[in-house]
């Protein structure tokens, strides 16, 4: 809401208004008695052009008024526009155009009509102080109201300016928050299927001692060391991600990963069967980083909940979607939290492909889909993603 106070500026227009009317009179030499009646509608002017601020229709009425008055009073002639200049000017300021303008044009016909019937010049009353006295009005009102508009202007850039700070901070907001998603999926995939690997290789090298069998220990025991070593590859990586460390980053693993991947899992005693339709080669790296951690995800769900013996891995490439499929021969998927949610896992998974444009879907399958055909139960994680949405 603007200020409505008197302003020092209100206070300099006053008094530069009473002093048009005293010097006016002096210079008529007016009688003592109208010179007092004078300086008192002179002074009212002046409380007028304080109080336009607060009311600048009334003030602006008031003051039409009071210069009508003035001169049916006989006073030393003043002109009417010049003392309600101020006035207008303000009227002009606040936004009220309109009436200051139609004001002002009263105030010069009723002038123009009472000097034509006392008998003044045509030629002086119309030509001459006609136009100053009219180019006097457009010019103060044409002021108040660019004045106005400049600071409406000038609000307006400030309130632009300040939205757009406000949406700066939410954007660095939002940018943080998927920054930390991401880190926090990056290190639940890594860490989350390094567990289950090496507790599966564990206890896969402690039977073997039990057995006396050190070849098999020693190969369960090398499965461990050897994802131990990719997981701790993949967390300084993010590490120094996450730090802004200058120099080369290790590249997220992909397509060319999955082998891997899959090998690791596959020496732990878990049959695993990986078949790559289409040229994944040419397919952007942030799609292969995706295919790549939802088969790492579903794999560690495998190994942690399903009680699987097979699990087949299809991927298939055409040239406008991928598809992924994850099928085990379990007892069915990761078991929900307490509350029924899908746990961190899916939830990554189903993050890091909707980030993509693609869809998810989870279920169990009914015996038989794997490939030998007799399996008890299962558990599926198919996964399309639309490659014309995906640039590389």
């Amino acid at each position: 809401m603007p200020d409505t106070s008197p302003t020092r500026a209100d206070a300099l227009l006053a008094t530069a208004t009473l002093a048009l009317v005293v010097v006016a009179v002096v210079a008529e030499g007016t009688a003592p008695a109208g010179a007092v009646l004078a300086c008192a509608v002179a002074v009212g002017l002046g409380g007028l052009v304080l109080a336009a601020r607060r009311w600048p229709l009334p003030a602006l009425l008031a003051t039409a008024a009071a210069i009508l008055t003035y001169y049916a009073l006989d006073l030393p002639p003043v002109g009417v526009v010049a003392p309600a200049a101020a006035v207008l000017y303000r009227v002009a300021e606040r936004g009220r155009v309109v009436p200051a303008a139609l004001v002002a044009g009263g105030l010069l016909a009723v002038s123009v009509a009472v000097r034509l019937v006392e008998g003044d010049d045509v030629a002086v009353v119309v030509g001459t102080e006609l136009g100053s006295e009219a180019a006097l009005a457009l010019a103060v009102i044409a002021l108040g109201d660019a004045v106005r508009n400049r600071r409406s202007l000038r609000a307006a850039l400030i309130r632009q300016a300040v939205a757009a700070d406000e949406e700066r901070h939410r954007e660095a907001a939002r940018q943080v928050e998927a920054e930390r998603l991401r880190i926090a999926r990056e290190v639940h995939d890594t860490l989350g299927h390094t567990m289950s690997v090496i507790t599966l290789q564990s206890a896969v090298a402690r039977e073997a001692l039990a057995d006396r069998d050190p070849a098999q220990a020693e190969g369960a025991l090398a499965a461990i060391h050897s994802v131990s070593g990719s997981a701790m590859a993949e967390l300084r990586a993010t590490l120094g991600t996450l730090r802004r460390e200058p120099g080369p980053h290790e590249p997220a693993p992909g397509f060319a990963q999955l082998p891997a991947l899959v090998d690791g899992v596959r020496r732990g005693g878990l049959a695993v069967e990986l078949r790559v339709d289409g040229p994944v080669e040419a397919l952007p790296a942030v799609v292969g980083s995706t295919v790549y951690r939802v088969v790492q995800e579903a794999l560690t769900n495998v190994l942690r909940h399903a009680d699987a013996t097979r699990v087949t891995v299809t991927v298939r490439a055409t040239p406008g979607w991928l598809s992924l499929e994850v099928v085990d021969d379990g007892r069915g998927g990761p078991p929900t939290g307490r509350t029924g949610r899908q746990g961190q896992g899916l939830r990554g998974m189903v993050e890091r492909v909707a980030l993509l444009g693609g869809t998810v879907e989870t279920g169990a399958v009914e015996s038989g889909t794997v490939a030998s055909g007799d399996a008890p139960s299962g558990f599926r994680v198919s996964v399309h993603l639309p490659l014309a949405r995906v640039t590389a």
